[in-house]
């Protein structure tokens, strides 16, 4: 008889137990825009269903273009001669980096090395919803497809790149975003030059649940009880060897979104869509053409540099810098080291340069990397190497030719705090 009061009161807590956790928004907050630093930008990008999504994204490298040169409307005397001065330059021979954040960050991660990727292009990060200062769409604000699904993302991020002129572009993400530039290099070949990946989430699972069940009211409620825990910058810590090596103020940049009415809710309805959404992108690596940089910190807790490993191993055209010492966000943590990598793996690649463009011209800004960006030999971050010998063998350090395995190498790690 206790047994069966027991299970009763069990089946009572976990059926409306979840109808405890409030479904409104925590608290009356403000509009992106009046929490956004100076340099920030927002444009809308049409999506079916909703009345366009509002995108926060920062610009850096050559010459700034307005989103509104695209759309026609300048919104300052300045943006108008700009948009006038750009028509008549030539087409923009530099690259244009497109950096995609990770699940529960925002674009502020990659401020560490975005001057460095300046000196080499045009540089655009955004927000992707519903995180950061982007929008925070909530069940009312949309009646057609959901647009926090998978291929809603990969058609946003292409949206993004038309709003803003961009052709053709690299791809840089970190985490979930390395798996946002997959997908999106998959899908559209034809706008993605290269993919810098930084521990890109491939093979590492999370539960899934058939959409029936994570529709169900209590799942609903439990993904937002969820989003509000991880809107608190929990993983943020997590996502470093050393979290000692976290400020403050990063701590505040990563919590930005909280200061956004309805953060949360739309927090809640991401999660809940992921429920249901299998992370299937490594079934179909070997498709991919474009010539690919794996970064990955040797300690990152959330994505082994095992499973990056593997990923390189699948992919046709890469290479594979491990990185002492860091973990899950070397591109904050260990800037230097990324930017290494990156520097080689872009010099060993001179055809990239060519193969992105923006369809509304820039200057061209000078290539020259900052002096604080010191540069490795390209056999140091895993690029090609002369004719194996036994020596190379023995290090792992192997040309493609001689199989599938990537070219792997570990970089020295920068001091902690290295940067300025």
């Amino acid at each position: 008889m206790l047994l069966a009061v027991l299970l009763a009161l069990t089946l009572v807590v976990v059926l409306l137990g979840p109808f405890l956790i409030p479904a409104t928004s925590s608290a009356d907050r403000g509009q992106a825009a009046d929490v956004a630093p100076a340099v920030s930008r927002f444009v809308t990008v049409p999506f079916a269903g909703t009345q366009g999504i509002n995108l926060h994204y920062q610009v850096a490298g050559p010459t700034e273009i307005p989103a509104d040169c695209h759309q026609g409307t300048p919104q300052t005397p300045e943006d108008e001669r700009l948009c006038r001065d750009l028509d008549a330059q030539p087409t923009f021979a530099q690259p244009t980096f497109i950096l995609l954040h990770g699940f529960t960050f925002n674009l502020f991660t990659w401020d560490p090395v975005r001057d460095f990727l300046a000196a080499r292009g045009r540089v655009l990060a955004y927000d992707q919803i519903p995180y950061g200062l982007s929008a925070k769409l909530t069940a009312a604000d949309w009646s057609g497809p959901n647009p926090y699904a998978k291929e809603a993302a990969i058609e946003q991020l292409f949206a993004f790149m038309d709003a803003l002129g961009v052709e053709r572009a690299i791809l840089v993400g970190n985490s979930s975003g390395g798996t946002l530039a997959l997908e999106a290099a998959l899908a559209r070949p034809e706008r993605v030059a290269g993919l810098i990946l930084v521990a890109p989430w491939v093979y590492a699972q999370r539960p899934t649940l058939p959409a029936w069940v994570a529709e169900l009211p209590q799942l609903r409620r439990l993904s937002l009880l969820i989003g509000r825990k991880l809107g608190e910058g929990v993983l943020l810590d997590y996502s470093y060897a050393d979290p000692g090596r976290v400020t403050d103020a990063r701590r505040a940049q990563m919590t930005v979104h909280a200061r956004v009415r309805d953060w949360d809710l739309a927090w809640g309805e991401l999660l809940n869509r992921s429920l249901s959404s299998p992370v299937t992108v490594s079934a179909r690596l070997a498709e991919l053409t474009q010539p690919v940089l794996l970064v990955s910190g040797d300690r990152d807790k959330l994505v082994p540099v095992a499973d990056t490993r593997r990923v390189a191993e699948a992919l046709p055209d890469t290479a594979l810098a491990a990185i002492p010492g860091c973990g899950h966000v070397p591109q904050e943590e260990c800037p230097r080291a990324f930017e290494q990598a990156v520097a080689d793996w872009l010099a060993a690649h001179p055809g990239l340069a060519a193969g992105t463009s923006s369809l509304n011209p820039a200057p061209v800004a000078s290539a020259e990397p900052p002096a604080a960006a010191a540069r490795l030999p390209a056999a140091a971050v895993g690029l090609p190497l002369p004719a194996p010998s036994l020596e190379l063998a023995s290090t792992g350090l192997l040309p493609s030719s001689l199989g599938p395995s990537p070219r792997t190498a570990s970089l020295s790690p920068p001091a902690p705090h290295a940067r300025p």
